[in-house]
């Protein structure tokens, strides 16, 4: 089972105080982590940014945070998360603003929809999520974080 904090530690994924001017910027630096572990094609965040110009940023899951993604097809390697908090937050086309980035590379629907989503679920549930994790200075505290959540809620196994 594809697993949160498994793979942003196998994928060196969390980066934090990172910088981006525009929303399309930001795309690109939420999936580079992504991309130099091998997770997706150097595409993957072009195919993003076509969608969401295409669709709006479907993505947006709470203020503050956002789970950019394409399809399978569009780059996807293996399953793999990326976890990025910018230093400002950058503002989509319908006017949110957006500071934390969780990137998701699925190879199919069912890991998108059965384990990725209900573990993004969990962890931003916890109180004061966006805060927090713009607060965050090193890696462990963030996977720290991700420990207070409870999975097993989503999660069938």
């Amino acid at each position: 089972m594809l697993s949160l904090k498994q793979s942003l530690i196998e994928n060196q994924s969390i980066k934090l105080g990172e910088s981006a001017q525009t929303w399309q910027e930001a795309i690109a630096v939420a999936a580079a982590p992504l991309i130099a572990s091998g997770a997706v094609e150097r595409d993957y965040p072009t195919a993003i940014i076509a969608s969401t110009e295409k669709i709006g940023p479907y993505y947006i899951l709470m203020p503050g945070m956002a789970m950019p993604h394409a399809r399978p097809e569009d780059g996807v390697k293996r399953d793999a998360f990326s976890l990025v908090v910018l230093k400002n937050p950058v503002v989509f086309s319908d006017g949110k603003e957006v500071s934390v980035f969780i990137t998701l590379a699925a190879t199919s629907s069912d890991i998108h929809t059965g384990i990725a989503i209900p573990q993004i679920v969990a962890v931003f549930e916890l109180p004061n999520i966006i805060q927090r994790l713009e607060q965050a200075s090193e890696v462990n505290e963030v996977l720290s974080i991700i420990d207070e959540a409870d999975m097993s809620a989503y999660l069938n196994e």
